[in-house]
C-alpha cells in the first residue's frame, strides 16, 4: 500500500498524519484500531498477529 492511500486510511480515522513516516502512520491507525501498535518491529519476521491488515506489509519491510 502507499503513503497516499494510509494517509487516505488515517484521515477516515481521524489521524492527522503531516509529514509522520509510513511506519508511525500505521502505528497510529493501529492503536485507533484497538490493536497492538507494532507495525515494523518483528523480530526476525516472526509476528503472531495473523489477523492484522498490516501483516504482509510490515513483514515485507526492507526487502
Amino acid at each position: 500500500m502507499n503513503l497516499k492511500e494510509i494517509k487516505e486510511i488515517a484521515k477516515k480515522k481521524g489521524i492527522k498524519a503531516g509529514k509522520m513516516s509510513k511506519e508511525d502512520i500505521i502505528r497510529f491507525i493501529q492503536r485507533a484500531e484497538g490493536n497492538f501498535e507494532c507495525f515494523g518491529t518483528a523480530l526476525s519476521g516472526e509476528c503472531s498477529q495473523t489477523d492484522c491488515a498490516w501483516r504482509s506489509d510490515c513483514l515485507n519491510q526492507g526487502q
